[in-house]
C-alpha cells in the first residue's frame, strides 16, 4: 500500500478534537510551567535563607518535594501529548507505510491500556497516604500522591484524541479486537504462568518489553505495562505497588536537578551566555586547521557542564559553528559525526543527568561524581581531537584570517562571564553554599542577571515556551525513572538480582572481565533504552556487585556512563545521534558512514578510562 492511499484511509481530524486537545494542552501546561517557577523559587530562597541570613527554611525542600511529583506527572501528560516521550522509532519507520499504520495504533492502544490500567491503583494509594502527614508543613501526603491519579487522568484523554486523530474507526476497533484477545488468553494462561517461575522474567521483562519497545511504544510505558502483566499474570502481588514504586522513584528530591538544569540549559542559549563562549574559543582557535572542530569539541565540553542536557547542548553549539565551518569546506555529514561524537564525550561531564541519576538510584556521592567526570570526558575529547587533525590535516586556510591579540582579548573580556559559570557552579557546591539540588537554581540566577545585565539579551516571550519544554523533557525522563524503578522492584523480589550478582561474580577475569562485560552490556542497554533508564533499572542491581569486586563505586560510574553515551550516540539505534542530525537539518544517511572513526577513537578512550582508575578517582 503507498503513503497516499495510508494517508486517505486515516481519519481527518475533526475540530471538536483540535478544540479538545488545545484545551488539554492549556490544562496541563500552564501548572507545569508554573510548578517549575515555584520550584526554582522555593529552592533559591533555601539556598539564600540559610547561607546569607543563616536562618533555613525548614519547610523548603518539603515544599518542594510535594510538588515535584505534580511537575514530573505534569511534564509526562505535556509529554505524551507533544509526542516526546522516549521511543525507538528505527524499527517502525523502516516498515511498509501500512504495516507501520497497524504497528503505531497497537502502540498508542498499549499506551492506553497502561494508563487505564494504572488509574485505579492510582487512586488506592492515594487513599492509603491521606492519613500521612508531612513533619514540617502537616500537609496530607495524599495531596502529594493525587499527582499520579490526576497525571494518569489527564493522560488517557489525550491519548484517545491521538488515536481518533491518526486511525480510522474501523482500524481503532479491529486493533482493540485484537488486544482484548491477546489480553483474555494471557488471563487464561495464568496457570501456567504461575508454574513457570522466574522464566516469567525472560517472557514479561525481556521479551514483552523488547515487543513493546520495537513496536514504538515509549519507554516509559514498555516498561510499566510489563510490570503490570507479570505481577497480574504471574505473582498475587496488589498492583497498588506499582504505582508506590513510581512513587519511590519520582519522588527522591536529588531528581529535582533535572528539570532544573534543563531550564538552566534553555536559559544559557537564550542569554548569549553559550554564543559567548563559543565566539571566544573560535578566536582562539577559528586560524588552525580544523581549528572550529576543535572549538566544537571545547564549546560541548563547557556547556555540558552547565547545561546537563545532550539535546540543549547540541542545539547550543551547532548552529553558532556549523555555518562556518560549511563555508570552510566541511561537509555536513562529517559535523554530524563529530556532533554526535562530542555528545558522547560529555556524558560524564558534570552536572549531566546522567551523573544526578545514578547518584540518586545507586547512593553514590552526586559531589564525587561530578568531581569525578571531567578527567574522563577530557580524554575522551583528546581522542576525538585525533580524529579531527587526521581528517583536517590537508585543509585550506587561505581564506582565513587569524585574529589579532587585540580581538581574542576582547573577545575573552565579552566572555568571561559565561566562562566563569561552570566555575561559579562547581565552588557553590564544593563549598557547601548550595546542594547538588539547589545548585541549579544558582546558576539560573546567575545566567539571567548575565543576560539582563551583561549581554543584554533576555526576550520574556520565550520564558513561558521554555519552562513548558522544560516540564515536558523532565516529565518523560522522570516518567521513565518511576517505571523502571517499578521494574526494577519487580526483579529484585524475584531473586533475579541474587542470580545477576552470582553471575557476574562467575565472570571470568576478576575485575578486569566484570569491567569488559559490563562495558559490552552497557553499550547496547544505552543504544536500545537510553542511559537513564538503563542505569534506573542495572545500576542498583551491579554497583553492589562492582563493590564486591573490588571496583570503586565512582570509577564504574565513569565506566558505565561513557558506554551508554557510545550506545547512545550510536546508529542505527542510538537516538541521540538521530538527534545530533536533526539539530544539524542532515539526513542521517549522509552521516552514519562518517561516525564510525569518531567513535573508534571513544572506544579506545573507554578502554583507557577503564583501565586507568585513576582518571576517575584521582581528584576524590
Amino acid at each position: 500500500m503507498n503513503p497516499a492511499a495510508v494517508e486517505a484511509d486515516r481519519a481527518p481530524p475533526r475540530a471538536w478534537i483540535a478544540r479538545l486537545d488545545r484545551a488539554m494542552g492549556w490544562l496541563s501546561e500552564l501548572p507545569a510551567a508554573l510548578l517549575v517557577l515555584v520550584e526554582i523559587g522555593v529552592l533559591f530562597a533555601g539556598v539564600v535563607a540559610r547561607y546569607v541570613f543563616d536562618a533555613p527554611l525548614t519547610w523548603s525542600d518539603e515544599l518542594a518535594s510535594v510538588l515535584f511529583l505534580w511537575l514530573a506527572m505534569f511534564g509526562a501528560v505535556i509529554a505524551l501529548r507533544r509526542g516526546e516521550h522516549m521511543r525507538l522509532s528505527t524499527i517502525v519507520a523502516r516498515l511498509a507505510p501500512g504495516t507501520r499504520a497497524w504497528v503505531e495504533l497497537i502502540a498508542r492502544l498499549v499506551v492506553i491500556g497502561f494508563v487505564l490500567e494504572i488509574i485505579l491503583p492510582a487512586s488506592e494509594h492515594f487513599e492509603s497516604q491521606w492519613d500521612i502527614l508531612t513533619p514540617a508543613l502537616e500537609l496530607h501526603d495524599g495531596l502529594r500522591v493525587g499527582a499520579i491519579a490526576v497525571g494518569a487522568i489527564l493522560m488517557l484523554p489525550i491519548a484517545v484524541l491521538q488515536l481518533l486523530q491518526r486511525a480510522p474507526p474501523g482500524r481503532i476497533a479491529a486493533g482493540i479486537a485484537v488486544l482484548l484477545a491477546i489480553g483474555a488468553a494471557f488471563w487464561f494462561a495464568r496457570p501456567f504462568f504461575h508454574a513457570w517461575g522466574n522464566a516469567n522474567l525472560l517472557f514479561f521483562f525481556v521479551g514483552l518489553v523488547a515487543v513493546c519497545v520495537a513496536a514504538g511504544v515509549p519507554i516509559g510505558f514498555a516498561f510499566g505495562v510489563a510490570t503490570l502483566s507479570y505481577l497480574a499474570l504471574a505473582t498475587d502481588t496488589p498492583l497498588t505497588i506499582v504505582v508506590s514504586r513510581m512513587d519511590e522513584g519520582m519522588s527522591s528530591l536529588v531528581l529535582l536537578a533535572v528539570p532544573l538544569f534543563v531550564f538552566l540549559g534553555l536559559l544559557i542559549e537564550m542569554t548569549g551566555v553559550a554564543r559567548a563562549m563559543v565566539d571566544f574559543l573560535a578566536s582562539l582557535l577559528g586560524h588552525v586547521r580544523g581549528g572550529l572542530a576543535y572549538v566544537l569539541l571545547g564549546a560541548m565540553y563547557l556547556v555540558s557542564g552547565i547545561s546537563g542536557s545532550k539535546a540543549a547542548d547540541m542545539a547550543a553549539v551547532a548552529p553558532a559553528l556549523f555555518p562556518e565551518m560549511k563555508r570552510r569546506g566541511a561537509e555536513d555529514g562529517r559535523l554530524i559525526a563529530l556532533l554526535s561524537a562530542s555528545g558522547a564525550m560529555s556524558e560524564t561531564i558534570p552536572p549531566s543527568l546522567v551523573l544526578i541519576t545514578i547518584g540518586s538510584v545507586t547512593g553514590v556521592s552526586i559531589a564525587a561524581l561530578f568531581t569525578g567526570g571531567l578527567l574522563p570526558a577530557l580524554v575522551g575529547a583528546l581522542a576525538l581531537c585525533v580524529v579531527v587533525w587526521f581528517h583536517t590535516r590537508g585543509e585550506s586556510l587561505a581564506h582565513v584570517q587569524r585574529a589579532g591579540a587585540r580581538q581574542i582579548g576582547k573577545a575573552f573580556v565579552v566572555a568571561l562571564p559565561a566562562l566563569a559559570l561552570p566555575f561559579v557552579i562547581r565552588a557553590v557546591v564544593v563549598e557547601g553554599i548550595a546542594t547538588a539540588t539547589e545548585v541549579s537554581t544558582v546558576g539560573i540566577a546567575y545566567a539571567v542577571i548575565v543576560g539582563l545585565v551583561v549581554y543584554r539579551r533576555f526576550d520574556g516571550r520565550r520564558v513561558y515556551p521554555m519552562l513548558v519544554e522544560t516540564a515536558s523533557l523532565s516529565g518523560a525522563i522522570l516518567f521513565i525513572i518511576g517505571c523502571a524503578t517499578a521494574m526494577a522492584w519487580a526483579l529484585t523480589q524475584s531473586g533475579f538480582s541474587q542470580q545477576l550478582a552470582r553471575w557476574m561474580a562467575a565472570v571470568p577475569g576478576g575485575k578486569g572481565g566484570f569491567l569488559a562485560v559490563s562495558v559490552a552490556a552497557f553499550v547496547i542497554l544505552g543504544s536500545v533504552l537510553e542511559g537513564i533508564p538503563a542505569i534506573v533499572l542495572f545500576g542498583p542491581l551491579l554497583f553492589p556487585i562492582a563493590r564486591a569486586a573490588g571496583v570503586h563505586e565512582v570509577h564504574y560510574a565513569m565506566v558505565v556512563i561513557f558506554a551508554m553515551g557510545l550506545g547512545l550516540f550510536a546508529p542505527p539505534f542510538g537516538v541521540g545521534f538521530y538527534a545530533a542530525c536533526a539539530i544539524g537539518r542532515v539526513d542521517p544517511d549522509r552521516a552514519i558512514a562518517r561516525v564510525w572513526p569518531y567513535l573508534g577513537a571513544l572506544v579506545v578512550a573507554l578502554i583507557v578510562i577503564a583501565a586507568v582508575p585513576w582518571l576517575s578517582i584521582g581528584f576524590l
